[in-house]
C-alpha cells in the first residue's frame, strides 16, 4: 500500500478533468489517471490502483459511446470498496444514474419536483401522463448533458410518438413523463455542494428551451451548445438547507443539485442531482475563486484520513 499513490481519478470523458489534475498538481497530491476505456478488473483481484479513489463517472457518457462505462462502473466501485478502498462518490451513483430514485428521493424529504410518472414501455407513456397538464416532457431516466428530453404539447402528439416508437426511453428502458415547469426568468439555479455542504449558486440562462445546462468549458465548447449565462447568486437559508439534506440523503459528496421557480405559481421546484459537478468555466470570473482548490482540499483530507486508519 505504501507505494500506491495516494489518489486515482476514474473517469470517462477524455478532456472534462483538465482543471481538476491541474489543481492536483498545484496542490503537490500524488495521483494517477484512470480512464475507463479500455479497463477491466478481475473479480477475485484487480485491487484499487491508489490508496483513494474518485469517481468521475458521467452520465452523459452513454451519447459518446455505445459501450459506456456507467453501469460497469458501479461494479467496479463496489468491487474495491469491498476490499476496503475508499472510493470518493461511488455510493452517489445509485442516485446518479436515476431521475426517477432523484425526484423519489426529493418527496420523499418533503420537498416539491416536478408532478412526474414513470414508465417503462412506449405503450404506456400516454395513460401515465394521464392528470398532467400539456405540455409534458419526457426524459430518459438515466440521462446527462440535457439529452433524452422531448417536449409534447398535447396528449395526441404524445400518443403519435408512441405509436411510432419514437419517444425517448433510454438505455435502461425506463422514461419519465413530467409536466413542463415554466422558467421564471428563463433560467434555473444549480447548487454545488461538497462533502454535503453548500459551496455556491448558479443562476444559468438559456435562450428558449435548451435543456443542456452544463455550465463547465468543457460543455461549452461543445459544437451546437447553448449559449448560457451564468451568474454567481446567494439562494436563500432554505433553500441551501434543502440541498444540503437532499445530497447528504443522495450520498453526494461531490455534486449539485438544480431548481427552478415555477412561474405560474412561484413554488421551487427541485428536478435534479448531479454527481459530476466540472464546475464552472471561468470560475475566478465568475465565482472569484477556483472551486478545483476546495475540492483538492478537501480530497487532501480524505487521504490523509485513510494514511492515518492504515498507520
Amino acid at each position: 500500500m505504501s507505494d500506491l499513490p495516494d489518489l486515482a481519478v476514474v473517469y470517462e470523458h477524455p478532456q472534462w478533468f483538465e482543471p481538476l489534475f491541474a489543481a492536483l498538481e498545484r496542490h503537490g497530491v500524488s495521483y494517477v489517471k484512470v480512464p475507463l476505456a479500455g479497463h477491466g478488473f478481475d473479480p477475485a483481484g484487480s485491487p484499487a490502483p491508489a490508496r483513494v479513489v474518485f469517481s468521475r463517472v458521467a452520465m452523459s457518457s452513454f451519447l459518446r459511446d455505445p459501450e459506456h462505462p456507467i453501469f460497469y462502473a458501479q461494479s467496479l466501485f463496489e468491487h474495491w470498496r469491498g476490499q476496503g478502498t475508499r472510493v470518493v462518490n461511488a455510493a452517489a451513483l445509485a442516485i446518479d444514474t436515476s431521475k426517477a430514485r432523484q425526484l423519489s428521493l426529493i418527496a420523499r424529504l418533503g420537498f416539491k419536483g416536478p408532478q412526474t410518472r414513470a414508465a417503462h414501455r412506449q405503450a404506456d407513456l400516454p395513460k401515465a401522463a394521464e392528470g398532467l397538464r400539456f405540455p409534458v416532457l419526457v426524459k430518459v431516466d438515466v440521462g446527462g448533458s440535457g439529452s433524452g428530453i422531448v417536449r409534447y404539447d398535447t396528449a395526441a402528439e404524445l400518443a403519435e410518438a408512441t405509436r411510432a416508437g419514437t419517444a425517448p426511453m433510454g438505455v435502461n428502458g425506463i422514461a419519465l413523463i413530467q409536466e413542463y415547469a415554466p422558467r421564471q426568468g428563463g433560467g434555473i439555479t444549480r447548487v454545488e455542494t461538497l462533502n454535503g455542504k453548500y459551496l455556491y449558486a448558479l443562476e444559468v440562462e438559456s435562450p428558449g428551451d435548451a435543456f443542456d445546462l452544463c455550465p463547465a468549458d468543457a460543455c461549452l465548447i461543445r459544437p451546437g451548445s447553448a449559449v448560457l449565462g451564468m451568474t454567481r447568486v446567494e439562494p436563500p437559508a432554505g433553500i441551501i438547507a434543502a440541498v444540503e439534506a437532499i445530497v447528504a440523503a443522495g450520498e453526494v459528496e461531490v455534486g449539485s443539485v438544480e431548481y427552478l421557480i415555477d412561474e405560474r405559481d412561484g413554488s421551487v421546484q427541485f428536478y435534479d442531482i448531479n454527481a459530476l459537478s466540472n464546475f464552472v468555466a471561468k470560475p475566478m470570473d465568475v465565482l472569484g475563486f477556483d472551486p478545483h482548490d476546495n475540492l483538492v482540499d478537501w480530497l487532501v483530507g480524505v487521504i490523509n484520513e485513510e494514511k492515518a486508519k492504515a498507520a
